[in-house]
């Protein structure tokens, strides 16, 4: 039985995805924090999203 083939190749470095939670405030200041876990990067999102004087946050992979 042949073992599972990762997204990653052979590349054995990186043994997870990497995700930039970009958090834009309504006055044009931007906070950005990485995670690399995609559920915690998703709820850290949508819970920035719920303030006020966050106009949009945005989870993008960058690896």
């Amino acid at each position: 039985m042949r073992e599972k083939k990762s997204t990653f190749g052979k590349d054995r470095r990186r043994k997870h995805h990497h995700w930039l939670v970009t958090v834009f405030y309504a006055d044009g200041e931007r906070f950005g924090r990485v995670y690399t876990d995609h559920d915690k990067a998703t709820r850290f999102a949508e819970r920035q999203k719920r303030s006020p004087v966050v106009k949009t946050a945005r989870v993008t992979q960058i690896s």
